[in-house]
């Protein structure tokens, strides 16, 4: 089974890619992780993106396509989850034609749909400790003490310089800039299936199963 995850920042995305991974033996394809190990690699392609990437200028979808299609190549038991691409329409065709190439076709794109306000409320009251990397949140799952972590007793309590309003939402702006025209391709070929990404984690990962056939 391939598929494609969507998510907004903070959608639960990752979360929900690494359950396929352990439950089915699927592979998470990244664009980000493949760019960053095929510069590394010494192979062909792996020089492209290198000389690419050093110049600073993007990789071009040709080079994103020509990674995914070696994964592809090594093949996987439980199939692929495409995370990160296809980010335009162009590369949504060009995935399109690939899998057909390889005998293979796109099974299902699950849309973990949010709410903006809620997911605003969710992002920007998360906090973390540094120590142990327990999860808190201001409003719904504070600290017993102020200051110091429930688990393990740190006062390294942080939050990421990005969980900030305006930064969240310019980034929901630009996810939602670049994955309109997808979910609109999507729905029009009977693939799209939209979860609520709000709720309660174990509901959501049974909505996605139930999304992917059970």
């Amino acid at each position: 089974m391939n598929i494609i995850l969507l998510g907004a920042p903070g959608a639960g995305k990752g979360t929900q890619a690494r359950i396929l991974v352990e439950g089915r033996g699927m592979v998470q394809l990244s664009t980000g992780d493949m760019l960053r190990a095929a510069r590394t690699s010494g192979t062909e392609m792996g020089q492209k993106v290198a000389a690419v990437m050093d110049a600073g200028q993007l990789v071009t979808d040709e080079i994103v396509i020509g990674l995914i299609a070696e994964q592809l190549e090594k093949g996987a038991k439980g199939g692929f989850i495409f995370d990160g691409f296809p980010r335009t329409l162009a590369q949504a065709d060009a995935l399109g034609d690939l899998l057909a190439a390889k005998g293979e076709s796109l099974d299902a794109v699950v849309e973990l749909r949010v709410d903006d306000e809620a997911l605003v409320d969710r992002i920007t009251g998360r906090f973390t400790c540094g120590n142990c990397g327990e999860v808190y949140h201001d409003r719904t799952k504070p600290t017993k003490v102020p200051g110091v972590c429930d688990v393990c007793g740190s006062h390294d309590l942080k939050r990421r310089a990005d969980d900030n309003e305006d930064s969240l939402r310019q980034r929901l702006l630009e996810y939602y800039k670049k994955t309109s025209p997808l979910i609109g391709y999507y729905h029009a070929k009977g693939k799209l299936n939209v979860v609520d990404g709000l709720q309660d984690m174990t509901k959501v990962t049974a909505d996605v199963a139930g999304a992917l056939g059970g």
